[in-house]
């Protein structure tokens, strides 16, 4: 049987904190190691014929995280928009988007996310879409406030109407989300969009995650008969 693989992937990066503490390493140095992971594992990704990638950065929830912790993250966020690593996903046809609560960014990050998404708009062969303050309950109620502002009458309400005001309006769903680090939830993630999506979990932290075990994921996958309640 030929490996399927998924057009759209989703991944919930967890475990960098507890990678880091298990080597007593600062947790910092965690997110650091995350990071530098994501674009690893999203080149391969796109080798393998994956064209959406969603990368759960940064949750609604983590603002609740400390000072120093959130002012590192924004940091790696930032350095990962930066002109020159924006330009080798352009040369690479990729896509870059931004899903989330931007506005409680910074302006500086703010500016960064616009310069990316206008530099690679244009880009077809994949798409890298990071969801940065993200939460999937906000998305869907920011949902509900757009198509109300527009004054759609209840009986014009339908699937299609919320799917096409939410943050990911241009994507289809994603086939596939894959969870590092141990926990079986989806955290808030993608939370209309994933109904049917095929999940994959894996005790592995996100730092240690390898190639190997995204083959495995997409094999796991290539066996689900994906009925959608027939």
């Amino acid at each position: 049987m030929d490996t399927e693989i998924p057009y759209h992937l989703g991944i919930i990066i967890d475990g960098n904190r507890r990678w880091a503490r298990e080597r007593n390493l600062p947790t910092l140095e965690g997110h650091r190691r995350g990071f530098d992971k994501v674009k690893k594992i999203g080149d391969y990704a796109w080798e393998k014929g994956v064209k959406i990638i969603t990368v759960y950065c940064f949750s609604t929830e983590n603002w609740n995280r400390s000072k120093i912790e959130i002012k590192y993250l924004m940091k790696l966020l930032s350095q990962a928009l930066k002109q020159k690593n924006i330009e080798t996903y352009h040369k690479k046809g990729i896509k870059i988007q931004i899903i989330g609560q931007k506005k409680r960014l910074s302006k500086d990050l703010q500016k960064q996310i616009k310069e990316a998404e206008g530099f690679t708009k244009n880009n077809r062969k994949g798409v890298l879409n990071l969801a940065i303050s993200y939460g999937g309950k906000q998305e869907i109620i920011e949902a509900i406030k757009n198509i109300i502002k527009n004054k759609t009458s209840a009986d014009r309400i339908t699937e299609d109407l919320i799917s096409q005001n939410l943050w990911t309006a241009d994507l289809p769903n994603p086939d596939l989300i894959i969870r590092s680090g141990g926990e079986q939830r989806l955290s808030n993630f993608l939370t209309w969009q994933s109904a049917y999506s095929e999940l994959y979990f894996i005790k592995k932290y996100w730092p240690a995650f390898t190639e190997d075990d995204l083959d495995k994921a997409f094999d796991n996958y290539s066996f689900r008969q994906r009925r959608y309640g027939k």
